[in-house]
């Protein structure tokens, strides 16, 4: 119960857990979109004050680009939406957590909280393999919250790979 003006209202909480999970979502299905096509199946999305303005998912074997991993597109998309590259108000969704190259660009954008999805033992850095966004290392690092998602994020990669090596 919220009192404003002397006047009792009841008001809807907003779930945050609920919200994480729509963007992840979003991210989730760009991560099939990605399967469809036969690139591994990682999604991206990038919201800004609310609303999401970027979104991508993997291209490296169809654009034959070792850099055109989801989280980078993303990022790029948004600044050139917000028409710059300082993204300190955004918020960056992805279905696992990114590779070194993808924690580096997240950091160098001034990106302000990292959600993601699994944990990547083999290529993670963030949390797993190596911990690039770590306090103290860079002049900006990232909120982080992982496993938003992880089962659905992590069994939509395992099938992936299982049907590759059924092949």
């Amino acid at each position: 119960m919220l009192q404003w003006e002397g006047q009792e209202h009841m008001v809807d909480a907003v779930d945050p857990r609920a919200v994480h999970e729509g963007w992840m979502r979003q991210a989730l299905d760009l991560a099939k979109e990605a399967a469809a096509l036969g690139e591994v199946p990682i999604g991206a999305v990038v919201v800004y004050r609310g609303t999401r303005i970027a979104g991508a998912h993997n291209w490296r074997e169809t654009w034959r680009d070792p850099t055109a991993h989801a989280e980078l597109l993303a990022i790029r998309e948004a600044s050139q939406r917000l028409g710059g590259w300082r993204l300190a108000e955004c918020d960056l969704y992805v279905t696992l957590e990114p590779c070194p190259m993808c924690a580096g660009a997240l950091m160098l954008a001034r990106i302000r909280h990292l959600y993601f999805g699994a944990v990547d033992p083999k290529g993670g850095a963030v949390v797993s393999k190596a911990r690039v966004l770590e306090p103290g290392l860079w002049n900006h690092h990232p909120k982080i919250t992982g496993g938003i998602l992880a089962d659905e994020c992590g069994m939509i990669l395992q099938a992936f790979f299982r049907r590759l090596r059924e092949r």
